[in-house]
């Protein structure tokens, strides 16, 4: 996606002029929906991930006002599933007639993210049929993923509990360890990590009191019945309690249960199409992807690859982390979101204004896509035509993945 032009305008900051595409290729995230996000093993332990994900794509299509005839496909990231395409077992499951396609891409924690991306790069590409409606984000179900396992050299099964990232030549730490480098390597202390998280809990319940979720979440049916809220934040968590916490992956570190997320079951997506055709739908709103960026870090401190990311972008497309109204950063590790909040220049005061995954949970696949529905709630809550908005996420193996967005109003 082309540079963008900078322009001035009332508030006295410039602002990206227009979008550098043509209308018939600009994307455009016209609408968002997620399940609730809930421990694994809890109340949506008895859903598959394409369980989880069909009903947020009806609900997508019902929200846009899309035929799902007219879906060109479905982009969706899974991270830790059994393989044969989630996609296109959702749109199935779903309902959708079986001429619409999909394709499940696996960026680890950024599949969600990647998926959006890659959707919106059909879309500037103008090579889909029609006006170009793509379904794109990311599920994930911890609870139901298949045990995984090598074959021996008699062909017994040799279980693991998670791929391989890296070479070992480079390093393939565990997530945890991961971010006790970052920590060391940054200098987080463990009373900041506890801040930030106890910051998210709190944030997170106060959202939630004041319906900031509501329209978002799709309702499941769980293993106890409806599930139809996000069940992570703790209400009586606090700094005493989270001082407890005793270090979780190195002897007297400073990572603990307490500031690092925990599992998750759920799923996000959007509806990406150009800027044309979301006004011949007659949207009334959204976010315009102005560009995106994935880089390449240290696997050692992988959780610092968002930073890499988010710097490269913001770079190119000449934007400054002052010029950001909305920032939300996957809180894998308070660590790390502080870590990579602070390289770019942005006060993590201003990141996750709802909370993160701290408090909500990191469903892998699904975050990145979580994020961007977070950005178009905030946006529209706020209702500030030419908000800019950046989705941030960390992926194990040493990567990270950063997209720009551009709130628009559509006449």
């Amino acid at each position: 996606m082309a540079e963008l032009r900078r322009t001035p305008v009332p508030d006295g900051r410039a602002r990206p002029e227009n979008q550098p595409l043509p209308d018939d290729r600009q994307p455009v995230i016209i609408a968002a929906r997620r399940t609730p996000v809930c421990r694994a093993n809890g109340a949506l332990k008895t859903l598959r991930a394409h369980e989880l994900l069909a009903p947020v794509l009806l609900g997508l299509l019902a929200d846009a006002g899309v035929s799902s005839s007219a879906v060109a496909d479905i982009v969706i990231g899974n991270a830790v599933g059994g393989g044969g395409n989630v996609a296109r077992l959702a749109a199935l499951e779903a309902g959708l007639p079986v001429s619409v396609p999909g394709i499940t891409v696996d960026r680890q924690c950024g599949s969600g993210l990647d998926a959006i991306v890659l959707a919106s790069r059909l879309v500037a590409a103008g090579g889909s049929f029609g006006g170009g409606v793509y379904l794109a984000g990311g599920v994930e179900s911890i609870s139901t993923a298949p045990l995984r396992a090598h074959r021996g050299a008699r062909g017994d099964p040799d279980f693991f509990s998670r791929a391989q990232f890296a070479p070992l030549s480079h390093g393939d730490p565990d997530m945890g360890v991961a971010a006790e480098n970052v920590a060391a390597r940054y200098g987080i202390s463990r009373e900041r990590q506890d801040d930030f998280a106890l910051r998210s809990h709190r944030r997170a319940i106060a959202a939630a009191a004041a319906g900031a979720f509501g329209r978002e979440i799709v309702h499941l049916a769980g293993a106890n019945g409806p599930v139809t809220a996000d069940n992570g934040p703790r209400r009586g968590l606090s700094g005493p309690v989270l001082a407890r916490f005793p270090a979780a992956f190195v002897a007297d570190g400073s990572v603990t249960a307490g500031n690092s997320c925990f599992d998750a079951d759920g799923a996000a997506a959007v509806v990406i199409t150009s800027l044309r055709h979301a006004r011949e739908l007659g949207a009334a709103d959204g976010l315009l992807v102005l560009g995106a960026d994935t880089a390449g870090v240290d696997p050692q401190l992988l959780g610092i690859g968002a930073a890499a990311a988010g710097e490269r972008l913001l770079a190119a497309l000449h934007v400054t982390t002052a010029e950001l109204d909305l920032v939300e950063f996957n809180e894998a590790f308070a660590s790390q979101a502080i870590a990579c909040l602070e390289q770019l220049g942005i006060d993590p005061e201003r990141a996750n204004l709802d909370g993160g995954a701290l408090a909500l949970g990191h469903a892998y696949g699904a975050s990145g896509a979580v994020l961007v529905t977070r950005l178009l709630a905030q946006a529209r809550r706020r209702g500030v035509e030419g908000q800019l908005a950046l989705a941030l996420i960390s992926s194990a193996g040493g990567m990270g993945t950063a997209a720009l967005l551009e709130y628009r109003t559509l006449p």
